[in-house]
């Protein structure tokens, strides 16, 4: 009987644990911290979020410069007109006269918006140039050394103070928002590098287990010549290779599969084999919902898109209500001269004043612009409700989440005590199954259990992360380093 069992042991060694598969080129072992930086880096996500920040940032310079002083030249290329046109003469009857001139005129100016008003403000000078081309060929100039001109709307909305309101809003957004989705990259990766790493640990476990089958079908053969097991016993071993096969090559069909996706993201070479490191350890962290949720209102992105799109609808309540009556004033003051001579028709300057006030208001529109104004404040109250909404849906995503990562803690250290003791149990039972203590389903259940415990613990792994870089995206908080994510947005969108 020992020497039975002496040789029935002899037939079957176990396998270490973990097989790498065969490299298809240059083989790259990727720790999830590498390759986080990868995609930050050169991932496409990682390039959209930034040409997004540049583009918000670029809107947000052009804001900023319309708020400047802006100096402007205007100098249309000489006109000439040769033609004929009416004129009256004293006694009231038309007749038409002959026009042959060249002109030339220049202006510069100097513009600024007044935002406290909604007004412009101009200083300008200006010189024109008119030459007879018939009869002396006289020459004219006129100048303008200096004018003043204010262009004043009045009751109607001031688009430049709601600007000031709204644009640095947008630019704050744009900047959270830059962060989450650099933070959103990460969580991706670590979708794609959770599934490289499950996909090589399934092929691992499924060439074990081909590997573990062929040699037990070998000991159940030698067994069955014996008369210690029975047909149907080796029956369902032989099949169990043929099914240990039938996974390891629908496996390492999904490793090439995952590794391709993981390539592609990180924009990594196409014959890289990358091997993915699990991780050794793990930050542990309590979070507080209190806490989060503070954090999550001052650094998200939502805050911001929630501040805005309030100050959006009241802008267009204003708009609305600015529309029911339009007066504008326009003011202009300054001097001006003419003469033959450039040089005298700067001397005798005279006075140059015009002052307009321009006004529409409606007698009869039949309620269309008291109209546009429920409109706009319907439409706010109906963006109120959106924003409260979503402002429950928010704080309430955000404590499920919380929940979910103080309990992955726990299910992280269960799933990994369950892996150690399944596969414990595979090799107890893979040594009573040689002596004929159980029978071929105990052995099957065991190897399933050890192989899904293996999965459990690995998935674990994966949510446990996947929440802690949500919760990051959310708050922009580095709940290890105790710090806030920020970054030096000037650099970058310059880079």
């Amino acid at each position: 009987m020992k020497r039975n069992l002496l040789i029935l042991f002899s037939l079957f060694i176990c396998c270490s644990k973990g097989v790498t598969a065969v490299p298809m080129g240059e083989t790259h072992t990727l720790t999830l911290e590498e390759a986080i930086m990868l995609a930050r880096v050169q991932s496409v996500d990682a390039a959209v979020a930034l040409n997004e920040l540049k583009t918000a940032y670029w809107e947000y310079r052009t804001f900023r410069a319309e708020l400047l002083p802006e100096v402007n030249f205007t100098a249309p290329l000489p006109s000439y007109q040769k033609g004929y046109t009416s004129y009256q003469q004293n006694d009231g009857s038309y007749t038409y006269v002959r026009n042959n001139y060249m002109q030339m005129n220049g202006q510069l100016s100097i513009d600024q918006n007044i935002w406290f008003t909604g007004g412009t403000l101009s200083l300008n000078t200006s010189l024109d140039f008119l030459r007879q081309m018939d009869g002396s060929s006289d020459n004219r100039f006129m100048s303008v050394p200096l004018a003043l001109t204010l262009n004043q709307p009045v009751f109607g909305v001031n688009q430049t103070k709601w600007n000031r309101r709204i644009e640095p809003v947008r630019y704050a957004e744009a900047k959270a928002a830059f962060l989450s989705a650099t933070e959103e990259v990460t969580m991706t990766t670590i979708n794609y590098f959770f599934n490289l790493l499950l996909a090589r640990e399934n092929v691992a476990i499924a060439k074990q287990n081909l590997e573990n089958a062929e040699k037990l079908y070998e000991v159940a053969k030698a067994k069955r010549r014996m008369g210690q097991i029975s047909e149907n016993d080796l029956l369902q071993l032989q099949l169990n290779v043929l099914d240990a096969r039938s996974a390891l090559t629908s496996n390492e069909s999904s490793l090439k599969s995952h590794m391709f996706t993981l390539r592609s993201f990180l924009a990594l070479g196409e014959y890289e084999e990358l091997i993915p490191q699990i991780p050794d350890s793990i930050p542990e962290i309590r979070l507080d919902y209190a806490d989060v949720l503070s954090k999550a209102l001052a650094n998200n992105s939502f805050a911001q898109n929630i501040r805005r799109r309030q100050l959006e609808a009241d802008y267009e309540v204003a708009k609305a209500k600015g529309n029911m009556r339009e007066i504008t004033l326009f003011a202009q003051v300054g001097f001006t001269g003419t003469d033959r001579r450039l040089d005298t028709a700067y001397r005798r300057l005279k006075d140059n004043q015009v002052v307009e006030i321009g006004f529409k208001i409606p007698i009869l529109d039949w309620g269309k612009r008291r109209g546009q104004v429920k409109v706009a404040q319907s439409n706010r109250e109906v963006t109120e409700s959106k924003l409260r909404q979503e402002t429950m849906n928010f704080n309430q995503n955000l404590f499920v989440l919380v929940e979910q990562f103080n309990n992955q803690q726990t299910q992280l250290h269960l799933a990994d005590e369950a892996d150690q003791i399944a596969r414990k149990r595979y090799h107890t039972n893979v040594e009573t199954f040689l002596i004929g203590k159980i029978s071929t389903l105990d052995l099957n259940d065991s190897q399933s259990q050890k192989d899904e415990a293996r999965r459990k613990h690995i998935n674990e792994l994966f949510y446990y992360w996947y929440y802690y870089y949500q919760l990051r995206s959310l708050t922009l908080w580095d709940f290890v380093a105790g710090t806030g994510i920020e970054a030096d947005f000037e650099k970058i969108v310059k880079h």
